[in-house]
């Protein structure tokens, strides 16, 4: 067994006192393997290619919002999950990008080892370098099984993180409107 993950998938099966050779167990480190290529394929996201030039003129200056992006991530303390909605915001500054590359700049950056506070600061710089808008506000609501399964073992616990930009942390007025747009009705 040459892939590294392989290796250490079959390690940890033997380190918790598992049988590898167990008939459900046999083939678990190759789909241990493929599972975490594909929870971590982040590390090899382009941010070029994220955006895929979905930028366009327009003279609409009020704010855009996607809100309830479901994201999936790992906490880098515990390599456990954590996962929730993401909700991001930015006001126009003569040009606008298409909606869908919100959800996939969430993607990109979840799909690697992270910490929440990171992973929201990553995406709302990531969107403030690339769009250059007047502004851009993110927050992130998350469930994290490193506090539910283990620890304090707290079930209804979740983090919420911030990052405002440009006038979303200059204008309380603007920071106000998108807090109470992403409220849950």
């Amino acid at each position: 067994m040459k892939d590294p993950l392989e290796s250490a998938a079959l390690e940890i099966i033997k380190g918790i006192g598992e049988d590898p050779s167990r008939e459900g167990l046999v083939k678990t480190p190759k789909r241990v393997a493929k599972a975490w290529r594909e929870i971590t394929c982040g590390y090899q996201a382009d941010m070029d290619k994220v955006f895929n030039g979905a930028f366009f003129k327009a003279q609409y200056r009020e704010m855009v919002i996607v809100k309830d992006i479901a994201f999936y991530s790992l906490c880098e303390h515990h390599i456990l999950p954590f996962f929730g909605k993401a909700h991001v915001a930015y006001i126009p500054d003569g040009r606008i990008v298409g909606l869908s590359k919100l959800p996939r700049l969430v993607e990109a950056y979840a799909r690697r080892l992270q910490v929440q506070e990171r992973l929201t600061r990553q995406i709302a710089e990531t969107l403030q370098k690339t769009l250059k808008p007047r502004g851009v506000g993110v927050v992130l609501e998350a469930e994290h099984l490193c506090v539910s399964m283990r620890g304090v073992r707290n079930e209804t616990a979740y983090a919420t993180t911030s990052s405002m930009l440009g006038v979303f942390q200059t204008d309380n007025r603007v920071r106000e409107e998108f807090l109470n747009l992403i409220k849950k009705h």
